[in-house]
C-alpha cells in the first residue's frame, strides 16, 4: 500500500507499507507489490551483456577497481549526512537572522514565514521529483520562524533554547542507538499504530488551537496535562525518526538514486524540528511558564 504521506508517496520515493515513511514496498507502476521501485533503473540493474569480450578485456574488467555507489550515482549514507547537514545549517542560519534582526515582541514576520514555509512544504509534498532548492527554501523559512519563537522563549526563560537543543540531540542519539542496535524494529504494525496516534495527536492540537482562538483553554499546553501532551509529542517525534532511519536504510539497500538523499534530509529535518518545538514547550511548562 502506498504511503499516506504525499512527501513519501511520489514514484521512486520513500513509500512504506503502512504509512509515514519507507522505501521500496511498492514497485514501479505496473510492477508486483514488494518489488524494488528502482529495479527498472540503472541504479539497480545488472550490466547487460555487450557481446564477446577479448581475454584482455575480461582481465581488465575482473581485476579493475569495483565501482562504488558514488561512481554509479546511487544514494549513500554520506550523501544523506551531507544533505541533512546543509539543510540544518540553512535552518540554523535563518534562525540566527530572525533572532538578532527581529525584536522579540514582533510575531508578524515569524507568523508570515511559518505560513509560507507550510505552503512550500505542500509544494514539496505534492511535487513528483525532488527539488533541493525548495527543500533549502523550506529550511530557511522554517528556521526564520523558529528563530523568532526561540528568541521569545529565551527572553522569558533564559537558557531554555540550549536546553531544548540538547534535549533534541539526546532524543536523536537515543533513537539512532535503539534503531541500530535492534531494540526498535520498524514493522508494518509498529508503523500503523504510530501513525494512528500521530493523527489523533494532530487532530487534538487543531481542536485546542481553535478553542484558544475563541478564548477557551483546554489545558493541553499547561500544567500536568501539558507535561503529558509534551511527552507524547516528543515520543511521536522519536517515532518519526525511527521511520526515517528505516526509510534511509532501505533506500540505500535498494539502490536509490543519489538525488533521493535530499528527500531523506527533508524527512529528518521535519522530525528534528517537531522534536525541538515539543521540547521547547515541555521545558517551558516544567520551568513554570508556558
Amino acid at each position: 500500500m502506498r504511503s499516506s504521506n504525499p512527501v513519501f508517496s511520489r514514484e521512486g520515493s520513500f513509500s512504506r507499507d503502512s504509512g509515514y515513511a519507507g522505501f521500496g514496498s511498492t514497485a514501479q507502476a505496473g510492477g508486483p507489490p514488494g518489488a524494488n521501485p528502482y529495479a527498472g533503473t540503472p541504479y539497480a540493474q545488472q550490466p547487460q551483456g555487450q557481446g564477446s569480450l577479448t581475454d584482455d578485456q575480461l582481465y581488465l574488467m575482473y581485476n579493475g577497481p569495483t565501482a562504488g555507489p558514488a561512481a554509479t550515482g546511487r544514494m549513500t549514507l554520506d550523501d544523506v549526512v551531507a544533505r541533512t547537514a546543509m539543510t540544518l545549517l540553512t535552518l540554523v542560519a535563518a534562525g540566527a537572522v530572525a533572532w538578532f534582526a527581529l525584536p522579540f515582541e514582533n510575531y508578524g514576520y515569524a507568523a508570515a514565514a511559518s505560513v509560507v514555509a507550510f505552503v512550500v512544504y505542500l509544494v514539496i509534498a505534492f511535487k513528483r521529483s525532488v527539488s533541493p532548492p525548495l527543500i533549502l527554501a523550506y529550511a530557511a523559512l522554517q528556521g526564520f520562524a523558529i528563530g523568532a519563537v526561540s528568541h521569545v522563549f529565551n527572553t522569558v526563560l533564559n537558557g531554555i533554547v540550549i536546553q531544548a537543543v540538547l534535549g533534541t540531540a539526546a532524543v536523536f542519539g537515543a533513537m539512532l542507538f535503539a534503531y541500530k542496535s535492534g531494540r526498535i524494529r520498524v514493522t508494518p504494525r509498529y508503523t500503523r499504530i504510530g501513525i494512528a496516534i500521530a493523527m489523533g495527536f494532530v487532530l487534538l492540537m487543531l481542536v485546542n488551537l481553535v478553542a484558544m482562538a475563541f478564548g477557551a483553554d483546554m489545558g493541553l499546553r499547561s500544567g500536568p496535562l501539558g507535561v503529558v501532551v509534551g511527552l507524547v509529542g516528543i515520543g511521536l517525534g522519536a517515532f518519526f525518526l525511527s521511520l526515517d532511519f528505516a526509510a534511509i536504510e532501505e533506500a540505500i539497500a535498494q539502490g536509490a538514486p543519489q538525488r533521493e538523499s535530499w528527500r531523506a534530509a527533508f524527512g529528518l529535518t521535519l522530525s528534528l524540528v517537531w522534536i525541538y518545538v515539543e521540547m521547547l514547550r515541555l521545558i517551558a511548562i516544567l520551568r513554570g511558564d508556558d
